[in-house]
């Protein structure tokens, strides 16, 4: 077995922020941690609980208040540590890009390697165009971010990142700028770089992707370090309660539908946000499409109706319920039955306490 090597040591690292009214927010609470090269860590947890501090306090662009942070067996957190050798091993890939506008996506990654490194525009521009082949935009050097979609921009700026050398990388919620259809091209990026053995911290709110690609998690919570451990240990068996009720979330919209009158252009309005928050815009118009084929050919003489739309965030399972009181017989027929069947995953069809549901796995 090969010796586990740590590269970073956090240690008792705290960070307080002052607000405009002079009282004190405190975002992280003496954070211990190890991280071994070659790990990938993804860093969960609600938002406000420290996750994108710890990073930028890792790359002091957000110095710590007090504690240290070693890295390779140096006190990068000493006065005399010097900055710039420090970004030089640990890059980070920040959520809004921060591409410069008035380069090419050559020149964006090129520019710190001639300066910092003292490589050769040549040698650059060679390692560039192969960065950029890594990440599929290797068509695109010549280009200018203002052209650029969202996904491409991050692709461009983990190049940009990978460009540097550095031993670790630290990506701060790297899909959280984007639309829901570019998530996808900069995930399968990082999960191409994980296989290659970088170390990597990821803060991320994509649960899937942090059970998938990660050989560690660390839930965070209240500014501390709540939980550490294996995907399947936080996912699967996690200990605290805040860590099982945050992996297990459940996001829902639910209508109350008692007359044809109902205001389904509010529900056509509120279920496009619903998807497009939670990643999933490509069910929005199946899901819609459903609660109409429902609502209007099948039951339409059956109100009142309760309309539920579930998406599980971890299993990435999304569910239509439709809800029917004070009976104990679905109010589906064999015609109903063939046309849902036909759209979706599944059907499941159960009595309730209060009458009885169908479900739509879509």
């Amino acid at each position: 077995m090969k010796p586990i090597c740590t590269m970073i040591s956090i240690r008792h690292l705290s960070k307080t922020f002052r607000n405009p009214d002079g009282s004190a927010n405190t975002v992280l609470k003496d954070v211990n941690c190890e991280i071994s090269k070659g790990e990938v860590i993804s860093i969960i947890g609600p938002s406000g609980s420290g996750k994108s501090t710890l990073l930028r306090a890792m790359n002091m662009l957000e110095p710590p208040d007090s504690g240290e942070i070693w890295l390779n067996g140096e006190n990068i957190t000493a006065p005399s540590y010097p900055l710039e050798t420090m970004r030089r091993k640990m890059g980070m890939v920040f959520q809004n890009f921060n591409l410069f506008e008035n380069m090419t996506v050559m020149e964006n990654i090129t520019c710190a390697p001639v300066k910092l490194l003292h490589l050769s525009r040549e040698q650059a521009e060679l390692q560039a165009l192969a960065l950029l082949k890594e990440v599929g935009m290797a068509h695109q050097a010549d280009t200018y971010p203002s052209e650029l979609s969202g996904g491409q921009k991050q692709r461009a700026a983990i190049a940009r990142a990978l460009a540097m050398q550095p031993e670790i990388i630290l990506f701060d919620e790297p899909t959280s700028s984007l639309d829901p259809t570019m998530v996808g091209e900069v995930l399968s990026v990082i999960r191409h770089l994980a296989k290659l053995g970088l170390t990597m911290l990821i803060v991320t709110h994509e649960m899937r992707f942090a059970r998938d690609v990660s050989t560690r998690i660390l839930f965070m919570n209240e500014g501390v370090i709540y939980e550490d451990g294996t995907p399947d240990q936080i996912f699967n068996h996690p200990v605290h309660s805040a860590t099982k009720a945050f992996v297990n979330r459940i996001q829902k919209l639910v209508y109350e539908i008692d007359s044809d009158y109902y205001d389904y252009y509010q529900i056509h309005t509120s279920l496009g946000r619903f998807c497009i928050k939670y990643n999933i815009a490509d069910k929005n118009d199946l899901v819609f499409a459903l609660i109409k084929e429902v609502l209007f050919e099948h039951l339409r003489s059956v109100r009142p109706i309760t309309v539920r739309i579930t998406h599980a965030e971890l299993s990435g399972v999304t569910s239509l319920d439709i809800m029917v009181a004070d009976i104990s017989v679905s109010p589906l027929d064999d015609k109903a039955r063939s046309s849902l069947g036909a759209q979706v995953r599944q059907i499941i069809e159960e009595p309730t306490t209060r009458g009885f549901r169908v479900k739509l796995i879509v």
